[in-house]
């Protein structure tokens, strides 16, 4: 017996996206394709489960977004909530509720969430200095304000994260901030907030997460176990923010709740609004049980930017109040690249799902297979193009399709598509094809228990090679002449291998095993994985359709085009923006940096880390160790001899393990890219940048 069958009810959660922007294959491959695979299983299995989502439309990002736009908040968020909600339905996504952050439901549940753990005395109250843009008169959300990392030196790092090293932040933190609204340099005034004192939590965090270990995808562990390393600290509830849910203290009035606080009791309000249409009761999904305390189970489908968020806050809020299940599993996805680059809104580097849905419509099931084959489960992955047609036309046309094009086409060339025998009933009479298709079935619920998907969808195409075989092998094109009944007996066969190939194909590609089934003349929405597959004597198939059309070339060199007009497109907004420059600083203060010219001698990567490299750098007065954020863009042994400019005068900082004692130059463009600043001629190490 499997785990999951300790449970009778699944609560299955895809991470909220924020209605500010449309959904592109990176949001699919982390939270959402995963999501709905497990849930089709589980539903195939017969559990009882409740798949939520729905918009999150508070917080900084969705204000800059109505900036940009030059618009309200409310208009962004009804704007991209509709767009969302369409392209997941579009795409075969099968939440039983979308929902929204800004309904009454979700304001008033929040509220009540907060009041608990506030009459609970579960708060640090506290005055501290946040950063406060004069020019704009309102204290600044952490999205609000850039500046230079602490640790890695990234200029473009945010208040609350940096998204070069993944080091979380205080806008504090930053060196050199400014204010995105004004451009100039914040100040800092004193305010009160709401702290969730994480560091009181810790020791039970700890506790529980440890329990995890061997359950949890290893990136997830781990990252966990980075940040209790570390030591928690308070983290504010509460903000000062015009947008968003009050915080239901007359003391605090003007003031809103973190998104991180509100967000993720959007799955509650949306099981909430879910169990009202049904006339369900939620609290049998979410709450716990006096009789039966493990009766339901809790699964978060995230990408790895909001692991910490689903893994340690949220639990600890939902620790904190004491009525709440936690989690049983949070199976993260890694990143997705695409085309040799990173994923990038801002750059409009990005498949979009809706453009690819009006672009290759009826092409659902080939992007769920192309991204299933390739998802992220523990590293990160890439999509191509070129990949996306090799795949669709050598295992999805030639593989499946094929396979079952060849079967009904003999059925109606030979026997008029009746399915006839001098039995009543016809069942499958190869006893090695059922034994390998039992093996399958149990590799591919094993897999799919395991949340290893890709795998899962092979088990699934090894269907189809075997029924390739078997029908290559026993040639009943030939035997119908020598040996009519061998040839019907294996056409029968191959039938029993089809339906038992849509049965698993469900799971995967939903829109695929209904037109399978609707060929074998079957009602899709009766077949689980446990139903008694058979074929009654007489029994009529509808005529044949192709399952898939090879994608041929110049429908993927448009988009590869496509895709370079969009870089070309970013380039020359970067060639034409103006970076608003930094606060003015007299020529005394420039003076006090000593900038030098230097050789890198050696390089190597930081252990644990992707983005980190440990530098010998000859300055010319010494040779000294640097920690630089580059390793996602040169080799380490591509540097070596590489000239650098160097501050020297830099105070030594210990970044994992290793004290750092200066900071190289690096240019970076809108893009992202990273260049050395180094001297075009041959100059000595040691000479003075000025």
């Amino acid at each position: 017996m499997s785990q999951l069958d300790n449970f009778k009810r699944f609560t299955i959660t895809s991470a909220l996206p924020y209605a500010n922007g449309p959904l592109h294959i990176g949001h699919l491959a982390g939270a959402y394709l995963p999501a709905d695979i497990f849930v089709r299983y589980l539903r195939l299995k017969k559990k009882d489960v409740v798949y939520v989502c729905g918009s999150d439309e508070h917080g900084a990002a969705i204000t800059i977004k109505a900036k940009k736009e030059n618009t309200t908040p409310q208009a962004i968020i009804d704007k991209y909530h509709s767009q969302i909600k369409q392209s997941f339905e579009d795409f075969g996504i099968g939440f039983d509720i979308y929902h929204r952050t800004s309904s009454a439901i979700h304001h008033d549940l929040s509220q009540e969430f907060f009041l608990n753990l506030y009459e609970k005395g579960e708060f640090i109250e506290k005055y501290s200095e946040q950063y406060y843009d004069e020019e704009y008169d309102q204290f600044l959300a952490d999205r609000y304000i850039v500046g230079t990392c602490p640790i890695c030196g990234n200029e473009n790092a945010y208040g609350d994260q940096c998204e070069n090293c993944g080091t979380s932040l205080n806008a504090t933190d930053l060196k050199n901030p400014h204010s995105t609204l004004s451009g100039k340099a914040p100040v800092l005034r004193p305010t009160k907030h709401w702290y969730l004192p994480l560091d009181k939590y810790q020791p039970w965090l700890e506790q529980w997460i440890d329990t995890k270990e061997g359950d949890w995808k290893v990136n997830v562990f781990g990252q966990c176990r980075s940040w209790l390393k570390s030591g928690l600290q308070p983290r504010s509830m509460t903000r000062d923010l015009d947008w968003g849910i009050d915080v239901p203290l007359e003391e605090a009035k003007g003031k809103k709740l973190y998104v991180w606080m509100d967000a993720p009791i959007g799955y509650i309000s949306a099981t909430k609004q879910w169990a009202i249409d049904k006339g369900k009761d939620w609290k049998l999904y979410w709450k716990k049980q006096d009789n039966e305390a493990d009766d339901a189970c809790l699964i978060h489908f995230i990408g790895k930017d909001n692991i910490v968020f689903h893994c340690i806050t949220f639990p600890s809020i939902l620790h904190a109040h004491g009525e709440y299940i936690l989690p049983q599993n949070v199976p993260a996805n890694e990143f997705l690249n695409l085309e040799g680059d990173k994923l990038s809104t801002s750059r409009n580097h990005a498949v979009w799902l809706h453009e690819y849905l009006q672009e290759l419509p009826g092409k659902q099931d080939e992007l769920r297979y192309v991204l299933t084959s390739i998802l992220p489960e523990t590293s990160d992955s890439e999509f191509t193009w070129k990949d996306y047609q090799a795949r669709v036309n050598n295992e999805l046309v030639a593989i499946l399709g094929n396979f079952v094009n060849r079967v009904m086409i003999l059925m109606h060339k030979f026997y008029d598509g009746k399915i006839e025998s001098e039995t009543s009933k016809i069942e499958l009479t190869d006893a090695n094809i059922s034994n390998e298709i039992g093996a399958l079935y149990d590799a591919l619920d094993s897999n799919l228990q395991s949340y290893r998907f890709r795998q899962g969808l092979q088990n699934v195409m090894d269907i189809a090679r075997l029924g390739n075989k078997y029908l290559t092998e026993k040639e009943p094109w030939k035997t119908i002449k020598t040996n009519p009944s061998d040839a019907k007996e294996t056409l029968h066969n191959c039938l029993f291998i089809i339906a038992h190939l849509a049965t698993c194909a469900q799971t995967f590609l939903p829109a695929t095993a209904k037109k399978i089934f609707g060929m074998l003349n079957w009602p899709a929405d009766m077949v689980t994985y446990d139903s008694e597959i058979v074929f009654a004597n007489g029994h009529q198939l509808n005529p044949s359709a192709l399952l898939f059309e090879k994608v041929e070339d110049e429908v993927i060199d448009k988009q590869i085009q496509k895709l370079l007009d969009k870089k070309q497109a970013a380039a020359t907004v970067e060639e034409t923006t103006i970076i608003p420059a930094k606060e003015n600083i007299n020529y005394e203060a420039f003076a006090t940096m000593d900038i030098r010219t230097g050789t890198i001698l050696t390089a190597e990567k930081v252990a644990k880390t992707k983005k980190l490299l440990k530098l010998t750098i000859d300055t010319g007065i010494d040779q000294r160790t640097v920690v630089s954020g580059i390793a996602e863009h040169y080799e380490p042994e591509n540097i070596i001899g590489q000239k650098v400019s160097i501050l020297v005068n830099l105070e030594s900082r210990e970044i994992k393990g290793i004290v750092s004692q200066g900071m190289i130059l690096m240019a970076e463009n809108a893009e992202g890219k990273l260049s050395f600043v180094s001297p075009v001629d041959d100059f000595h190490n040691g000479s003075v940048v000025r």
